[in-house]
């Protein structure tokens, strides 16, 4: 088995832990709760679902259709998120539990896809065309990021887990786009990353001697770069300009990043 096949494979497993860990949240909700109003402005619990769903099938069509994903995916952000929007809210205006299993049909039809894609392929996506680990990864971060906005709504705990490490590495490795969202040039210098895991192990990432440096809790880290806590009110710590700045605009799932989440203080007020 290659280090691809065995990267891949554990990548796809913590896809359908993290899918299985949401499910389990959602499965038995009374209606109402779908109709709960969660941190995404506009954004019920029943519309992050239907994202899900959408974006599995999304990227289920980019696997076997890349052609014609890529022209559909051709427009402009404004249009992008004004389709994302309008798939949530269709979705999510179905019954519970068809939404449900239409979310588990789309999420285990992907991953097949996924785990029988050649070594070397990449898969067209609204951003840079991704390879099957990179995307595994991403529908991973997004699959984590959006539970975490479900379980906001229903006053439950994130879910904290080793696989915060794949959110992570994506969040360092989407460092440059970050910066290119805005319109900025991407630092020159390389960074360091040090994250304290869940079970205590440290994560690192970059070189030993980088100046520019950020440290912190890893749960804290995964919720700055998918943009799902404000900065303020999160651990976090930079050496040097450049990493202070990334903190202010990391972002690691494409599209626009739209406004920051307010922070606890804002939300006192």
């Amino acid at each position: 088995m290659s280090e691809r096949t065995r990267l891949l494979a554990g990548l796809l497993d913590d896809l359908a832990a993290e899918g299985a860990a949401l499910d389990a949240v959602v499965a038995d909700l009374e209606d109402t709760a779908w109709l709960l109003p969660t941190p995404a402005e506009g954004w019920t619990v029943a519309m992050q679902i239907a994202h899900l769903a959408w974006t599995d099938e999304q990227a289920l069509r980019a696997v076997t259709e890349p052609e014609a994903f890529a022209a559909a995916a051709a427009g402009s952000a404004p249009e992008l998120a004004a389709a994302v929007d309008a798939a949530a809210a269709e979705g999510a205006a179905v019954d519970p539990a068809l939404l449900v299993e239409r979310w588990r049909t789309s999420r285990a039809d992907l991953a097949r896809r996924l785990a029988s894609l050649p070594e070397g392929a990449k898969v067209p996506w609204f951003g840079p065309p991704m390879s099957a680990p990179s995307l595994a990864t991403a529908r991973l971060m997004e699959t984590w990021a959006h539970g975490l906005d479900v379980t906001d709504a229903l006053g439950l705990p994130p879910s904290v887990s080793p696989r915060l490490r794949a959110v992570a590495h994506l969040g360092v490795r989407t460092r440059d786009f970050a910066f290119a969202q805005r319109g900025l040039p991407a630092p020159a210098e390389p960074f360091r990353v040090e994250l304290t895991a869940p079970d205590g192990e440290l994560w690192v990432f970059g070189p030993e001697d980088a100046a520019q440096r950020v440290s912190g809790p890893a749960l804290d880290f995964c919720l700055r770069v998918t943009r799902r806590r404000h900065r303020a009110d999160l651990a976090l710590e930079a050496t040097g300009d450049a990493a202070d700045r990334w903190l202010d605009l990391a972002q690691a799932f494409a599209g626009p990043a739209g406004a920051d989440r307010p922070s606890a203080t804002e939300e006192d007020a």
